[in-house]
């Protein structure tokens, strides 16, 4: 039986989530080690099925100052996925490409280009594992990158993916490198066919 929405997602399905997760990140993680050209670790996702206030609360507020990169999905994967990243994450990544650290409400043009080009690799490296995984053809938009308070920056897929679903998929892990520790949130939205497509590519019966 093909998923209808979201809430049909049984335990057999978060597993595939929570291991889609975790080779994506690990991927991320090693594209962003190769970049930085020091060490980076990942911690082992956790992969929850949230709405959208449920995320805002559990960041820390819809006041939370957050940079948010947003990437369309097309090809046989439809949706979006979407980078949370907090200012101890900007500072790791600028620290170690610029040499200093910037407060994320006076970042300039520089830092801004450094930290979207950065994530942009990322979640590529995060798609292609989705796609080696799968046998699926996933192509990304250009990130959109935006400097904002959370509530602000989550308006922006609630509105215009709100056909896909009122719940996504959040996936919470953290990086670190030498002392710094970084969380990264990712919030993946497949439409319904789509996760359709990924399930059954794994093997995995509806």
């Amino acid at each position: 039986m093909a998923l209808n929405t979201y809430e049909d997602l049984n335990d057999i399905h978060m597993d595939v989530l929570r291991e889609i997760g975790n080779i994506g990140s690990g991927n991320a993680a090693s594209a962003l080690s190769s970049m930085l050209t020091s060490p980076v670790n990942i911690s082992v996702p956790v992969v929850k099925i949230m709405d959208y206030e449920e995320v805002v609360d559990a960041l820390g507020g819809p006041e939370e100052m957050i940079v948010g990169l947003l990437l369309r999905l097309d090809g046989d994967v439809k949706g979006m996925i979407m980078f949370l990243l907090h200012q101890n994450f900007a500072n790791m990544l600028l620290m170690s490409l610029l040499g200093e650290e910037i407060s994320l409400d006076k970042i300039d043009e520089i830092g801004y280009s450094a930290i979207q080009e950065m994530s942009n690799i990322m979640a590529a490296s995060y798609i292609n594992a989705i796609s080696a995984m799968t046998g699926l053809s996933i192509n990304l938009s250009v990130p959109a990158m935006c400097v904002d308070m959370l509530g602000a920056i989550l308006s922006v897929p609630a509105i215009h993916y709100a056909n896909i679903s009122d719940k996504i998929i959040f996936i919470s892990d953290e990086f670190s490198s030498d002392n710094i520790h970084a969380p990264n949130h990712i919030l993946l939205i497949p439409d319904v066919d789509s996760l359709d497509k990924i399930m059954e590519n794994l093997g995995i019966e509806l």
